[in-house]
């Protein structure tokens, strides 16, 4: 199916690694030209001219911070010198988290909220101006499951993250007007290296692996019983890009494998 992509630019955070590699990945197979933003600047840059060589487009790495405004405001300006704008915005830079509320410091709750929820306001504020002069556009966050159905372990996460559930649907009010439209997904087990990350730190000085923990989780919680790839969450992310979902304005889905207990 041809998704009528081809030609468009789109800003993808924490775009070098995991879900946002994945999109990055399918966009360009779209023909879809790209602004990848991570912190790691030689991973980034790596990935960009992998994704240039393999699909004939435009791809460049940049590498930011967007948990600190002076790295999204360069992130805007880079997006505005080189491409004279973005179609598209994927906010997803994010991380798990692993704390209790009694004990977790203010710095702690202040770098998550920056992380997961100002960044999304900050460049969907700097970026949307673009999207209006090109037309309309499209701003797709990538919160979590955990946004509706929370793990004890990561309080920080769970709030943040259903903040910008939230973000999601108020923003998308707000810019339907100018042809910009703004949706949330809520992927529930991906298997990313940031998962791997933190079920080794919950399973360390056990007698339990990583990977058990993992497939524990899986057969636990998901009734499909796996994981799921990052390709098959970013199947999703590029069918909302393109107009074929022109329909879906302030929604938020579950890509979750069955896990949300609850009517959403």
């Amino acid at each position: 199916m041809d998704l009528g992509l081809k030609g468009k630019v789109a800003l993808i955070t924490g775009g070098s690694v995991g879900i946002g590699l994945a999109v990055a990945d399918g966009l360009a197979g779209e023909g879809v030209d790209l602004l990848l933003c991570a912190r790691d600047e030689v991973r980034v840059m790596k990935e960009a001219n992998r994704i240039g060589t393999k699909y004939g487009v435009r791809a460049i790495g940049v590498a930011a911070d967007v948990s600190k405004a002076p790295d999204c405001d360069a992130v805007i300006a880079h997006a505005a010198e080189t491409f004279g704008g973005v179609d598209i915005l994927i906010n997803n830079a994010g991380t798990g988290s692993n704390e209790k509320i009694m004990t977790a410091p203010d710095d702690k709750w202040q770098y998550y909220w920056d992380l997961h929820v100002m960044a999304a306001v900050r460049l969907s504020r700097g970026l949307a101006p673009m999207m209006r002069q090109r037309g309309g556009g499209v701003i797709i966050n990538n919160a979590s499951i955990c946004a509706k159905q929370p793990l004890d372990y990561e309080p920080i996460y769970n709030v943040t993250k259903a903040a910008l559930m939230m973000f999601s649907k108020v923003l998308s009010n707000e810019l339907i007007a100018d042809n910009i439209r703004v949706n949330c997904i809520n992927p529930g087990l991906v298997l990313t290296p940031d998962w791997v990350k933190t079920a080794k730190q919950l399973t360390e000085g056990t007698d339990q692996t990583y990977e058990q923990y993992l497939d524990g989780i899986a057969r636990k919680f998901a009734p499909i019983g796996r994981f799921a790839t990052s390709e098959e969450v970013a199947n999703f992310f590029v069918f909302l890009c393109s107009d074929k979902s022109s329909y879906s304005v302030g929604s938020t889905y579950y890509v979750d494998g069955g896990w949300l207990n609850v009517v959403a």
